[in-house]
């Protein structure tokens, strides 16, 4: 027994018990009717086995006494957190049809952002700055240059190292059988095709799945995830954060209890589903006036899940259920105990062409609501070795300049440049994604298509361009005028280069804009 300054009295006992089986394992047991990670269990035998010496229940207890003579009893995990416990999994196959055009040649996590980054960087930053060295990636759609980045950006000629630990890219593929001869359906489906590696002898440690999404925007320390949901007892826990009423239908929302639980999960729910689905956020620490702002619980798509709960819905529960978020999830709340874990901090969902858009160019606010430029938690990238931007003569306001780019003589205002930008004299930039080049193009070969009447990689001088995203090496010519000034919404203009989605303009990758065009 120990006492504190502030009269915290705490015992602490680690002791066998006996007699008793943890009410959460039969829990576990009777949700999943018997069936543990593809084996059925004998219950008598569970129950000696229980009062057996090999299994040990730790015990943390700890009495707190105020000044008003009040007491509480707590029981607290005792075992130490371990990042080796866990291993994550990033979805990276969708088709992500939302971000076309920018997903016609590259998967969704592969899509630049930022400047300098992948869209999959920012869940593996989070892991390696959590201390999760065991990652999965599952792709399925267009996935050259995603693997292309991922080897370039963490192996161990990178700098960076994983230990005991491995990230792999597990590609959808066939398998014998007539079941084996599907790719993956979702989410749920692609976990369920490799759940054999969650049993195999290199996971044999490993208590908790994290499930992550490769298209989101935030920082999060994962292990703090983790540890909420191994001392809340729950068998999934899912990361939310309040919303408004204009984004709510884009989001799985959930009903929760004023601890925490939650009662019912909805997928993306509109009209009066979507009426039903509110609640009172003042539960989650919300003041009454964001509560009244924010009356929607929407989840983040983050997910842990206990192992072995996680390999019983997807084997035995729900063996035909192919997504987390519409099928798995709001099944199993009305059987298993889910907690919802309050994330109060920047998340974006990086899914449509708008939301890409607005994300990458709300970097450039003071302060920017998500920074990159966090010296303890950076989110890492593939090494370049580029030299640094060269600016002649150029007036650049509220941007950001990436490494290895040329500006000369220009304006740049409220936009991302990308790496190894090419910006001639004349040229106005305004609202404006320019995702930058692959690879340079030197001096002399510039001079060459300029005397050939081509056009050089980059923006040619006198352009003036505004609300586009510019894809990688993008050829603009002289005197082009980039503006959508009709205002159009939705437009299929690939036969010139480009797209219009969400009255945002699209220059395609590697598509070339002739000198004197104007939209």
């Amino acid at each position: 027994m120990a006492v504190s300054a502030d009269c915290r009295f705490s015992v602490s006992a680690a002791t066998q018990l006996r007699g008793a089986f943890p009410t959460r394992n039969l829990r576990l047991v009777g949700f999943c009717k018997g069936d543990f990670m593809g084996k059925k269990l004998n219950m008598k035998q569970l129950r000696r086995g229980a009062q057996s010496k090999n299994v040990k229940q730790y015990i943390c207890m700890s009495l707190t006494t105020d000044v008003l003579g009040e007491s509480k009893l707590r029981d607290l995990e005792m075992e130490k957190l371990d990042a080796r416990t866990v291993v994550a999994v990033i979805l990276g196959g969708g088709a992500g049809t939302r971000l076309f055009p920018l997903t016609k040649q590259r998967a969704k996590p592969a899509v630049p952002i930022g400047g300098a980054y992948r869209l999959i960087d920012v869940p593996m930053s989070n892991c390696i700055n959590s201390g999760i060295n065991k990652v999965y990636i599952l792709t399925q759609f267009n996935s050259a240059s995603l693997n292309r980045h991922l080897s370039r950006a963490y192996n161990f000629g990178s700098g960076l190292s994983f230990g005991d630990g491995y990230m792999e890219v597990l590609a959808a593929t066939q398998t014998p059988g007539q079941a084996g001869k599907s790719w993956f359906q979702g989410t749920a489906d692609a976990v369920r095709q490799f759940h054999w590696l969650f049993e195999d002898a290199r996971s044999k440690d490993i208590e908790d799945i994290l499930i992550l999404s490769g298209d989101h925007l935030y920082r999060m320390d994962y292990m703090d995830f983790v540890q909420n949901h191994r001392q809340s007892g729950a068998d999934i826990t899912i990361s939310c954060l309040p919303i408004g009423d204009s984004r709510a239908s884009d989001f799985g929302l959930m009903k929760i209890d004023n601890k925490g639980r939650v009662l019912s999960f909805s997928e993306k729910p509109k009209g009066q589903d979507l009426k039903a689905m509110a609640v009172d956020t003042t539960v989650l620490g919300l003041s009454k006036d964001e509560a009244d702002k924010k009356p929607y619980i929407a989840s983040m798509g983050v997910y842990v899940f206990k192992k072995e709960i996680l390999l019983n819905l997807l084997r035995w529960r729900f063996p035909t259920a192919n997504d987390f978020g519409s099928e798995i999830i709001p099944a199993s709340a009305r059987e298993f105990y889910i907690k919802a874990y309050l994330f109060n901090d920047y998340w974006e969902d990086i899914g449509t062409i708008r939301s890409y858009f607005e994300a990458n160019l709300a970097l450039t606010e003071h302060p920017p609501r998500f920074s990159f430029y966090d010296a303890a938690k950076p989110i890492y990238t593939s090494r370049r070795n580029l030299p640094p931007s060269k600016i002649d003569n150029s007036k650049v306001v509220d941007s950001i300049i990436s490494h290895g780019s040329f500006l000369t003589d220009c304006s740049i205002e409220h936009s991302v440049v990308g790496i190894r930008s090419r910006i001639n004299s004349g040229v106005h930039l305004k609202d404006t994604m320019m995702l930058g080049a692959d690879y340079y193009e030197t001096d002399a070969e510039v001079a060459s298509l300029l005397a050939e009447g081509r056009v050089p990689i980059g923006i040619g001088e006198n352009t003036k361009i505004k609300d586009c995203i510019i894809d990688k090496n993008a050829r603009i010519g002289k005197n082009v005028v980039i503006a959508n000034s009709a205002g159009i919404q939705e437009a299929d203009r690939s036969l010139e280069g480009f797209y219009i989605r969400s009255g945002v303009t699209i220059i395609l990758k590697n598509s070339v804009i002739q000198d004197g065009f104007v939209t």
